[in-house]
């Protein structure tokens, strides 16, 4: 059984070593009471109650995989100001290794602020610049990174379109995984998978698979199956993981497909979800399991994390639990 396998990596298995790559940027919460709406506008005042940060982006790929019990490493770019600081010093005292996170000075640190009324967010408001780096700013990257992808078991991209991953610099990055024999899992953004070609796995949801193979929408497994496989022939990908919200996600070869429902029994906030399936992936293809085994694991990881407000991470002990109380349903 997929839980004994588990429990046997759990007491006897190798730490994984996994490097990750991405944007980084802050998430700020803001938290109040919203019983009135502001004379000068049609809009609620929030009275704050509370507020607080936490490393977003590929920052809360890596605070997962640390979660699960992984070593990581982390890679990417900061603006060079107080929230990088503020940033880097959450991810050391953590125990993430943050050697490979470069300052540029040409753009502040990605920050979301999401204003909350209670559970319910009233508006998000985003800092950000997203230009692709100079070209000496890759060139120092890519330097930089070859010996993190050296150490590393294995390799994730987590882009959220934020200016790092040109179509030059994420060829670079999976072509010098991929001559290290490290298998590179990628969690897309925008509509030129071309740029990951090379990859292990790439993991779109519903709405960026379809813009991504140009096709008007998706409504069936048929359609799912068709917009994966023009990917696949666009990247060479051996795997498209397809997450499909409250139906569960799919995994989609050049032959075959396997649907694993979704295991929420209720959902509260879906912020960061992406990033723990991209985080629980991982881990256990690094641990050794095929591509289903890992994939069910980070279906009962994201039913955990979409029960909890804001980017939120689990551990095994908690997925094992939710795997049985799924039995007992």
């Amino acid at each position: 059984m997929l839980t004994d396998k588990v429990r046997k990596l759990q007491q006897s298995g190798p730490t994984p070593n996994i490097l990750v790559i991405g944007d980084l940027m802050i998430d700020h919460y803001v938290i109040g009471d919203a019983t009135r709406l502001s004379p000068e506008a049609p809009v609620p005042i929030v009275n704050v109650k509370k507020e607080f940060t936490t490393p977003g982006g590929a920052a809360n790929v890596a605070q997962n995989l640390l979660a699960l019990g992984s070593k990581v490493s982390l890679a990417g770019i900061t603006g060079n100001d107080i929230d990088a600081t503020r940033l880097t010093d959450i991810l050391v005292e953590e125990g993430i290794n943050a050697d490979a996170i470069f300052k540029d000075d040409t753009r502040p640190t990605t920050v979301k602020t999401r204003i909350m009324a209670g559970s319910h967010q009233l508006v998000r408001v985003d800092r950000e610049v997203t230009h692709p780096l100079t070209e000496s700013l890759q060139a120092d990257f890519i330097e930089r990174i070859k010996d993190n992808i050296a150490k590393a078991d294995i390799v994730v991209l987590s882009d959220y379109n934020k200016g790092l991953f040109s179509p030059a610099l994420t060829q670079q990055l999976i072509n010098e995984a991929n001559k290290q024999g490290k298998k590179v899992v990628i969690d897309p953004k925008g509509l030129n998978y071309e740029k990951y070609k090379g990859a292990y796995i790439i993991k779109p949801n519903r709405k960026e698979l379809a813009e991504a193979a140009k096709t008007e929408k998706i409504t069936n497994i048929d359609e799912l199956q068709q917009a994966a496989r023009i990917i696949i022939k666009q990247t060479g990908a051996e795997y498209i993981v397809v997450t499909l919200s409250e139906q569960g996600m799919v995994i989609i070869s050049e032959l075959a497909y396997k649907l694993l429902p979704v295991k929420a029994t209720s959902v509260f906030d879906v912020t960061g979800a992406g990033d723990t399936v991209l985080a629980t992936m991982a881990y256990f293809i690094a641990q050794g399991l095929n591509v289903e085994e890992a994939c069910e694991l980070a279906n009962h990881a994201a039913a955990i994390v979409i029960r909890q407000t804001g980017s939120a991470v689990t551990t095994i002990d908690q997925i094992l639990e939710d795997i049985e109380r799924d039995k007992g349903r």
